[in-house]
């Protein structure tokens, strides 16, 4: 049969992949090999395939395919995460648009539909992998959600409750109004924008034309505003000592209040307080016994507490509010700034950090652990560069806000009766028993109503997907945990790898992987972060029906060494489909040759000699950068190996060794490389 002179990726793929499939070469159960063990991180059931899921996943491929190579038992665990508030949101307006509200049909009928639109699309993202030809077990697939893992939820959340590292308190939350939940802070997407700063004066209360001034880019939140604060060293403010202000339009008298977290050279040197409405407002609140006064209600409007607006929204109380302060002489002057603010990332709201009463995690015990396996090297991150940032988290951590006001997720196990009292435990029955035990009421007895942070489910991956919390001696995390190696984003490194890490050693007494490969992020030409919202991401599907899955993998990978961003262009696909089409070009030479019996010149044999040297020196230097993550670089050595020293020169070499002279007599050794090097320059 004649090799056509071009490969057709699309012919190949199409014919490889369901091969692979039916044969089960991705299976993998234990046995007396080494493991070789890789779970992927969960894209989001909502997701579809993007350039940092086409990185991501090529990377992950990369190593499970040559560790079978190597002759290793490797298992790469597929599976989705069910993402609460985007699904949530997905979900809500899906039945929107059929006339339905969430809250008219109830919790257990919502969740009904929730898990209807998941098997009808939540697939979809593992589907496309498929046409990237990632070589995962696609019978371990797993799903955040499913019973064995969130009964591993709740679990660890009464266990950590019984330890007193887990507890419900008042705190300071990132709120997004539109999803109506606290979200954590990698959901929040900080963007730069134009603002104005308002540098707003409060009247010396008891004095005459005595003004303080602030600057603020916030001015609604002024009536919630309980003190002023100034530098005790501020020369400026010096007499203010034992003063108060009154807040304009509402004339509140608040104290006026010195403290070293002031910074005198920024605005005004006077800082505004709002304890209930901003991160360290409420440090120094607490502090100094402040007053807490939360003016906004949960959607985003102003509540009674404010006193006036009530019930506007907070943006267009905004614009209301400067006007009248201008009105009523308040206003001193307004700057342009750019600033960044904080916006929901599944809704694109802005977000209001609130004070909530929410379910958190004591990280200080935990961290300690998850710390020194890094320092000591048991959890090795590639590049090293990022230990710093990481050991910096981890001496910094806050306890997680572990709780989110949304229906689509594990509930939190625990119940509350008609005194408000609670018992953390898995069900009604022994909720009852408790607070008999306690001898409190068994009146009323209710859920709390809210899930926990689908990281909470996604911390217990490694150990969860191979039920470690269900029967933590079974056969499959004997033998898969630890795992290898996790390629992820450097973005989640606290968010999810150090929390796994945190899960491993408190579950498992045993780090969950080794290595943490830790990828860059893909830009476009301009330096810019590939996005939709951008209209700057090419769709990887397009890319794989233009370029073949091999030609788009090699092209993300040409250029992205580990923790450094991904500079990416077309032309680097189309390399790659160069190069398979190169391998596939030699293949035909190859094939073309007759084999017989006669003698081959000693050019022949040295040509041959000398190709087993470039290989077994070339092998050593990839095993060399695959032992360092080297990936990009190991590509290159690959792509050098074949594309000169083979085709170039050694093919070329060894096809010309039969060939008459000028003369038409002898035969003419093959030329050597010098020269050759010299004819194709």
């Amino acid at each position: 049969m004649e090799i056509p002179k071009h490969f057709d990726p699309q012919q190949a793929e199409a014919r490889w992949y369901p091969h692979w499939m039916a044969k089960a070469y991705f299976r993998s159960v234990p046995d007396a090999r080494e493991p070789y063990t890789v779970v992927i991180p969960p894209p989001n059931v909502t997701g579809v395939l993007h350039m940092g899921h086409m990185l991501n996943n090529t990377i992950q491929d990369v190593l499970v395919r040559r560790a079978r190579m190597q002759g290793k038992n490797a298992c790469w665990v597929p599976g989705t995460d069910h993402a609460s508030i985007a699904t949530e949101a997905k979900v809500v307006r899906l039945l929107g648009e059929q006339g339905i509200k969430k809250s008219a049909i109830g919790r257990e009928e919502f969740l009904k539909h929730a898990f209807a639109w998941k098997e009808k699309y939540g697939g979809v993202i593992l589907e496309q992998l498929k046409k990237l030809g990632a070589s995962c077990d696609w019978d371990r697939t797993r799903f955040t959600m499913e019973p064995d893992l969130s009964e591993a939820v709740i679990d660890v959340f009464i266990d950590l409750h019984k330890k007193g590292l887990v507890y419900r308190g008042l705190r300071m939350v990132n709120w997004d109004p539109v999803a109506l939940t606290a979200v954590s802070d990698e959901e929040v997407i900080m963007k730069e924008q134009n603002s104005r700063l308002f540098h707003v004066r409060y009247a010396i209360d008891g004095a005459t034309e005595q003004w303080v001034t602030i600057a603020t880019t916030r001015p609604e939140t002024i009536l919630g505003d309980t003190a002023i604060a100034v530098h005790p060293e501020d020369e400026r403010y010096a007499h203010l000592k034992g003063k108060r202000a009154l807040v304009p339009l509402i004339g509140r008298s608040i104290p006026v209040i010195f403290d070293e977290y002031v910074e005198r050279e920024f605005g005004t040197g006077a800082l505004k307080v709002t304890p209930a409405h901003d991160t360290n407002d409420h440090e120094l609140g607490k502090k100094h016994n402040l007053e807490t006064i939360d003016i906004l209600e949960p959607n985003g409007t102003l509540s009674p507490a404010a006193q006036l607006y009530v019930g506007e929204e907070r943006f267009a109380v905004r614009k209301k509010i400067v006007k009248e302060l201008e009105e009523k002489g308040h206003i001193v002057k307004i700057e342009d700034i750019k600033n960044k603010v904080g916006y929901s990332e599944r809704t694109d709201a802005v977000i209001e950090p609130r004070l909530s009463l929410q379910w958190f995690v004591k990280m200080g015990e935990l961290a300690k652990p998850a710390l020194e396996v890094v320092k000591d090297g048991r959890v090795k991150l590639h590049p090293q560069k990022f230990a710093n940032t990481y050991t910096y988290w981890m001496e910094n951590v806050r306890d997680w806000c572990i709780s989110r006001q949304l229906w689509w997720g594990q509930q939190v196990p625990a119940w509350y009766n008609d005194a408000g009292d609670a018992a953390v435990c898995r069900s009604e029955a022994e909720a009852m028993a408790q607070f008999k035990a306690a001898g409190q009421s068994t009146n009323g007895i209710k859920q709390d109503e809210d899930v926990v942070d689908t990281w909470f489910s996604s911390w217990l991956w490694p150990i969860s997907v191979f039920n470690g919390f269900k029967d933590p001696n079974n056969a499959d995390i004997k033998y898969y945990y630890p795992t290898n190696d996790l390629v992820t984003a450097p973005e989640i490194l606290f968010f999810w790898v150090a929390r796994m890490i945190m899960a491993g050693m408190e579950y498992r007494q045993e780090v969950p992987f080794k290595n943490v490969y830790l990828t860059g992020i893909v830009r476009d030409k301009q330096g810019r972060k590939m996005s939709k919202s951008l209209g700057n991401s090419p769709d990887p599907l397009e890319l794989i029906e233009k370029f073949g899955a091999d030609g788009v993998r090699v092209g993300m990978l040409l250029t992205s060494p580990a923790g450094n961003d991904l500079p990416y262009d077309d032309s680097l696909c189309e390399q790659g489909r160069n190069f398979s089409n190169k391998i596939w070009n030699a293949f035909r030479l190859v094939k073309g040759w007759s084999v017989d019996d006669r003698s081959q010149p000693a050019s022949s044999a040295a040509a041959v000699a000398w190709m087993q040297s470039r290989v077994s020196r070339s092998t050593t230097e990839i095993d060399q950068l695959f032992a360092q993550f080297r990936i990009s670089e190991a590509l290159m050595a690959t792509y050098k190996l074949v594309w000169d020293d083979l085709c170039s020169w050694y093919l070329e070499s060894i096809k010309t060794a039969f060939v008459k002279n000028a003369a038409g007599e002898g035969v003419a050794e093959p030329i050597d490389r010098k020269t050759y090097e010299a004819t194709v320059s």
